[in-house]
């Protein structure tokens, strides 16, 4: 497994947006709807790599 860290504007993760907006769930369901990467760090998902600190292809 890849060490933790950050690549990318950290304000558009999906982990950032749940800390500071979690009541702006339309943006982040349109976030993670139809998931392609997960995180290294969080595991969380998101349809574009760019919503993601450590992003890794969920299928390869």
């Amino acid at each position: 497994m890849e060490e933790n860290k950050c690549i990318g504007d950290h304000s558009k993760h999906v982990c950032q947006l749940v800390a500071e907006n979690n009541k702006d769930l339309d943006k982040i369901k349109g976030i993670v709807k139809d998931p392609k990467y997960i995180c290294f760090n969080c595991a969380r998902v998101a349809a574009s790599k760019d919503n993601l600190c450590n992003p890794m292809p969920i299928n390869g």
